[in-house]
């Protein structure tokens, strides 16, 4: 399947500027497109920290980080992953458990998710077993975000 590149950002809408004040009344309605990247993180064996999910552009707004487990852990102990950046490792998802397949949405609790800032961040997964034992796991990370929206 071909995919189509852009630099972005993507907006879309008929309606570029307000011409009237009441409802209905060429009000604009331009909006943002929002994006996604997702990335398969290693949750088998030991511990693997610091996976690249996805990078992030300057000015973006992440709007939501997702977890999905599609095949639980089997590690003797505890397995959890966090989802955030080098410098905050629970940024946008607390340490999680990883032990049974499940749906997970992130906290978006660092000042990163409201505006990326200047700089494209990494964002990163990082998975904790508590023996390294485990044989079995898969899970996926995704990353929505609204491109350049420069909130701050």
């Amino acid at each position: 399947m071909a995919q189509t590149r852009f630099s972005g950002p993507i907006k879309a809408g008929p309606i570029a500027d307000t011409t009237g004040t009441t409802v209905g009344t060429n009000v604009a309605n331009v909006g943002f497109v929002l994006m996604a990247q997702s990335a398969v993180i290693d949750i088998i064996g030991a511990t693997s920290n610091d996976q690249v999910i996805a990078t992030i552009p300057a000015g973006s707004q992440i709007v939501d980080v997702i977890l999905n487990v599609t095949t639980a852990n089997d590690d003797t102990g505890t397995a959890t992953v966090s989802v955030g950046t080098s410098g905050t490792a629970t940024a946008f998802l607390p340490a999680t458990s990883v032990k049974s397949a499940a749906t997970t949405r992130g906290t978006l609790t660092n000042s990163a998710a409201t505006d990326v800032g200047t700089s494209d961040i990494q964002v990163l997964a990082d998975f904790t077993a508590q023996n390294g034992n485990g044989a079995a796991g898969a899970a996926t990370v995704t990353v929505l975000y609204i491109q350049a929206r420069d909130l701050v």
